[in-house]
């Protein structure tokens, strides 16, 4: 009963189970084999991936299915390219196609998301993420479903600008970046008010606010011009009755108490955000989900493996929402047997 001990987490109410999620693992072909018997990898057709992947969820017994609708490819071609580290099986995600539309800090400090952008119908964003929502549906049936957006806010300023120049012109006019910051914000609102129209009960934010070493502005330029946009996108959500489950990479623990103010529900974290303080202030009020170390099943050993899934369990244990993930990813590089010995160390861990 996946989808039971899921949606008893998202409400607080603990499951005998702690239950879990993870974020690519359905695309790790050789765990994907190791576990269903099945011979699909990343040279196979879209239609067997997926549905080797949904079996593998199946098995794996994901609670809850994190996913999106809105990412960078809204912005269409005004956006900086950055290329992509490889990733994937095989590399086939490398990209070296690196260019930006915006030539000086100038034209940055100066562009209008609105104008560039316009506005969108927002029938047709209801109906684009009501058709995502029932795609995750179909493709997890036994877990909590989400769609949501992914450049709520810094996210979307790193699209379209890169990172050298939105952090030179964030640099030379801090003041003046806000206000850039402002009209993306009140472009980007169009989707929250569509999201919250939506029959999806719980929806994903993701806004990648920080870099592992912590914020990279002032603490303060991030609750002038960032968390105050927040609690304007999710007032519509919140008065829908939605559940906001955020996510950020990086190290946020600084900025957790602002974003619990904002009105979120739950908190999806990396292992180098501060679980344990989340837990000790949120814990009986949000959902946690995270946050093992993936660097660990990377190349840790077995024991290392079992000591991080045991810390995990620790913290989150006694949580009602807690889940149980990898953070950030099981990536394709992840040694099979150690993704299976984590998966036999949760299962052994989960009950309560």
């Amino acid at each position: 009963m996946s989808y039971k001990d899921g949606w008893a987490a998202i409400n607080l109410e603990m499951p005998k189970r702690v239950p879990r999620t993870e974020y690519s693992a359905h695309e790790h072909w050789g765990l994907i084999k190791a576990v269903t018997g099945k011979e699909v990898n990343q040279f196979s057709s879209e239609k067997d991936q997926r549905t080797t992947g949904k079996e593998f969820c199946k098995a794996w017994n994901y609670d809850y299915f994190w996913n999106i609708l809105i990412d960078g490819s809204e912005l269409g071609e005004t956006r900086t390219k950055m290329g992509h580290a490889e990733y994937a099986a095989e590399g086939l995600d490398y990209n070296n196609d690196i260019s930006c539309p915006f030539k000086t800090p100038e034209d940055v400090l100066n562009f209008d998301p609105l104008e560039a952008y316009g506005k969108k119908d927002r029938s047709e964003l209801v109906r684009r993420f009501e058709a995502n929502y029932r795609k995750a549906c179909e493709f997890t049936p036994d877990a909590v479903n989400v769609t949501g957006i992914y450049i709520t806010c810094i996210s979307g300023l790193i699209e379209m600008f890169g990172w050298d120049m939105m952090l030179t012109a964030m640099g030379l006019d801090p003041e003046k970046f806000g206000q850039v910051t402002n009209r993306y914000a009140q472009w980007i609102q169009q989707y929250f008010d569509a999201l919250a129209e939506t029959d999806a009960a719980v929806v994903n934010i993701h806004d990648d606010i920080v870099w592992t070493s912590g914020p990279f502005a002032n603490p303060d330029w991030y609750r002038r011009y960032v968390f105050p946009h927040y609690k304007k996108y999710f007032a519509p959500l919140l008065d829908a009755g939605k559940k906001i489950i955020y996510t950020s990479d990086g190290t946020y623990t600084m900025f957790v108490d602002d974003i619990a103010a904002t009105g979120v529900h739950g908190f999806v974290m990396e292992p180098t955000t501060d679980m344990a303080y989340i837990a000790e202030k949120y814990g009986k009020t949000h959902v946690l989900i995270g946050n093992a170390d993936t660097r660990i099943l990377l190349s840790g050993t077995k024991a290392e493996i079992r000591t991080e899934v045991e810390r995990c369990m620790a913290i989150g244990k006694d949580c009602p929402g807690f889940f149980m993930a990898v953070g950030n990813h099981i990536p394709a590089n992840t040694p099979v047997e150690n993704a299976l010995y984590y998966n036999e160390v949760y299962e052994e861990l989960s009950k309560r």
